[in-house]
């Protein structure tokens, strides 16, 4: 056997654990699918949308560095959003020749009453264990995603959703609450 196929795990034979984290993943993107089906969303916008909902409101400048999307492609996203009704633009009252993007309410709240359900429940399965078993799982899923990142390359846009992102800062009137945390 060479040295380049020793160490590699085949498809099928990882772990169980590394083949439910692979699941996990195809059942994300299922429920974004689902999600954004629902809310008659692409999953650019949806990814839009997620951004302003942890976000609160923000500059078409500041979403599109979030979405890695260019100024023009940005003002189509957020047209779409706004045709919809997911967003809408307001005066920025720290700028005022800029606009921000505001998640309407009533968007958020239609998103956030299928999230929330499943966060919770996701969030509760940890307490079927034992505050050791806990802590084993918790350092488990800190090696993976310590790995992803490690491969993936520096994350050079924020997340606002990830555990280490800084503390949301308040961006004015209208930003919905900060959905709890996975």
């Amino acid at each position: 056997m060479s040295e380049s196929t020793q160490g590699a795990p085949r498809f099928g034979t990882s772990h169980a654990a590394t083949l439910l984290l692979r699941e996990l993943l195809d059942v994300t993107e299922d429920f974004e699918r689902s999600l954004g089906g629902e809310l008659a969303v692409n999953p650019t916008d949806l990814t839009a949308m997620q951004h302003l909902i942890v976000a609160g409101s923000l500059s078409p400048t500041a979403l599109a560095e979030r979405l890695d999307l260019s100024s023009a492609a940005v003002t189509t996203v957020i047209d779409r959003l706004e045709r919809l009704g997911h967003v809408r633009r307001t005066p920025n009252p720290d700028d005022r020749r800029g606009t921000l993007v505001v998640p309407e309410p009533a968007s958020v709240g239609r998103a956030m009453s299928r999230i929330i359900p499943m966060v919770t429940e996701v969030d509760s399965a940890i307490h079927d264990f034992d505050d050791d078993e806990q802590m084993i799982i918790t350092r488990y899923l800190q090696r993976v995603v310590d790995t992803y990142r490690e491969h993936a390359g520096p994350a050079e846009r924020p997340r606002a959703w990830r555990a280490d992102a800084p503390p949301r800062r308040p961006s004015g009137s209208g930003s919905p609450a900060r959905p709890p945390e996975a």
